[in-house]
């Protein structure tokens, strides 16, 4: 651990809480449909897609109107993307000479790519055409990022407005999201990261001769426009497969430290749409401090366990920390600080190997995934699935004080809890389930590339990333098999979209309800106090749910580490 360690991540928490008001007052702008710096070149494109849509954009929908809309929506893209992977190999833009995808295979990067989750049980480079990549790939990372954007604007309506039947257009405010917000920001996203190195071509695959003589055939292609949504969106599925370790995805210091800003920044800036909307900004400032609390506590004990490496290692002399797996243009804390804000929000991009941390230093990014992703989240649904635990919270402080409990002026009653442990009770049902079907499942366990508590960590890490829809592996588990292609899907889509309804039933219940002035008995939700019953409330729950499974897999292996058994 060094002081330019520290100074980087201390940097990297300025700049985020200095752009979240800036980011976080446009957002607001825009899905209030109200004027904006782009708004004289955009508003005609905005009409004319309204227009050609069939989409009154002054009409809007009851909750459950809205949900459909977006579930038929994400049919149709999978249906688009489905097509894509299989008829690729007669499809144009295809140098590389791509076949069809297996059917398997393409099921689940169909599911996973709707889900925001770009889970990848192949390699980019040497499966995917250029136009499965554009048009099927990136074209999903704008709009499963817009969905969890415009999900989150609807619960949030719902907390703002008092009897009101409905929580928005859809229609609407995807095409407000992606044209006002994504868009922008990845055509200057993507520049920047093509002059830091990164291919942006249609170009073939270019031939070289090595020092050695040899014949190598390097992978190139459209690369950056993708790297700028996956990032930004918090999607994560790489062009390559090494993802953002790859120096065609990720070549500097710099391109690492702007791109884990980009992670970071539209998921911060939502709290503040929050607290804007329902017209009090200390709200999105408290729920943006219990998500600190949370990523710094990761940061900072990730960062430690790699900085301090292993027994083994020290034994050896080598007591520089943990670079096994990990990129030297990085180093240590580049490489942990980017585990733990790829897993804290749903990213999924990675520029180390999980698989290759230390026992501890692999817990925390799993931790992150478990229990909910909510220190940030993908973009929108960290913030739904935060206001699903703020629910819990408040209900929790209303049986302390006797009282019915109320959240910025609404009662939150039996249905809002109902629905809130409805949604949180997916991830276990899918992580815990199938990781205890994989490991006694021989075909499944044949996947395994280590014995051991090593092992169980590599199954339980692939079901976590997949049900919170993160899509970032352990690695050293061999996921391309139909067991784990259609079981993966299952959990993918659960993960998703099963926690979603719930959302947004409490999205149009709220939405329904009156004001409730505040009283002497209403409890305080913008200062410390409500944060650390919030923090509490999460390791509480996920501590319950998950560290039977943990002790299992990192925490045991830590120990037997300390006894000198590796594995």
């Amino acid at each position: 651990m060094t002081i330019i360690g520290w100074i980087q991540i201390a940097l990297y928490c300025a700049i985020i809480l200095a752009l979240t008001p800036i980011i976080g007052g446009y957002m607001t702008r825009v899905f209030n449909g109200e004027r904006t710096l782009l708004s004289p070149v955009l508003r005609p494109v905005e009409r004319l897609l309204y227009r050609v849509g069939g989409v009154d954009e002054t009409r809007e929908q009851h909750w459950l109107t809205y949900t459909v809309a977006m579930l038929l929506f994400h049919v149709a893209g999978f249906l688009v993307l489905y097509s894509l992977l299989r008829l690729q190999g007669v499809l144009p833009f295809n140098p590389a000479g791509m076949t069809a995808v297996p059917s398997d295979l393409s099921f689940n990067t169909a599911i996973s790519f709707i889900t925001n989750t770009n889970w990848q049980n192949y390699g980019g480079e040497s499966t995917l055409s250029y136009l499965t990549q554009m048009l099927g790939l990136t074209h999903q990372n704008f709009l499963s990022a817009a969905t969890g954007i415009v999900l989150a604007v609807a619960l949030i309506r719902g907390f703002a407005r008092a009897s009101a039947k409905t929580v928005g257009n859809f229609w609407v405010d995807i095409t407000r999201c992606t044209l006002y917000i994504l868009l922008p920001i990845c055509i200057v996203f993507t520049l920047f990261l093509v002059w830091q190195g990164i291919p942006q071509t249609l170009g073939a695959y270019v031939d070289a001769t090595t020092l050695e003589g040899a014949q190598q055939t390097i992978a190139v292609g459209p690369v950056a426009s993708q790297v700028a949504i996956k990032m930004l969106g918090t999607n994560g599925g790489g062009f390559f497969n090494a993802n953002a370790s790859h120096p065609f995805e990720n070549p500097t210091a710099l391109s690492n430290f702007v791109q884990m800003l980009s992670i970071f920044v539209l998921g911060a800036a939502l709290t503040n749409v929050f607290g804007r909307m329902v017209g009090n900004q200390k709200q999105g400032w408290a729920i943006l401090a219990a998500m600190g609390v949370l990523f710094l506590a990761g940061v900072l004990f990730c960062y430690w366990a790699e900085a301090y490496g292993t027994n083994t290692l020290n034994a050896l002399g080598l007591t520089g920390g943990n670079m096994e797996g990990k990129e030297v243009r990085f180093g240590i804390v580049g490489s942990a600080l980017f585990a733990v804000i790829t897993t804290a929000a749903s990213c999924g991009a990675v520029n180390a190997m999980h698989d290759s941390f230390t026992a501890l230093g692999g817990m925390i990014p799993l931790i992150n995934i478990q229990l909910g992703e909510i220190v940030i989240g993908g973009v929108g649904a960290g913030l739904y699935g935060m206001l699903l635990f703020v629910i819990l919270t408040v209900f929790v402080a209303g049986l302390m004080v006797g009282r019915t409990p109320e959240y910025v002026g609404k009662k939150i009653e039996a249905r809002e809890v109902k629905m809130a442990m409805l949604a949180i009770l997916i991830l276990p049902l899918m992580i815990l389930g199938w990781t205890a079907i994989a490991v006694v499942y021989p075909p499944a366990v044949a996947s395994m590339a280590n014995a051991g508590p090593h092992g169980f960590t590599e199954v339980l890490y692939a079901y976590s990333s997949q049900t919170g829809n993160n899509g970032s592996a352990f690695a050293g588990l061999t996921g391309n098999t139909p067991f784990y292609n259609v079981t993966g899907a299952i959990a993918m889509f659960i993960g998703r979209f099963w926690m979603i309804v719930p959302a947004m039933a409490i999205a149009g219940s709220l939405a329904q309800k009156k004001m409730v002035a505040v009283s002497a008995g209403t409890f305080p939700t913008t200062g410390g106090l409500f944060v650390g019953l919030l923090v509490g409330v999460i390791l509480i729950v996920g501590g319950l749910t998950f560290f039977p499974a943990l002790a299992l897999g990192p925490i045991v292996e830590h120990l037997a580490m300390q006894a000198g058994q590796l594995f």
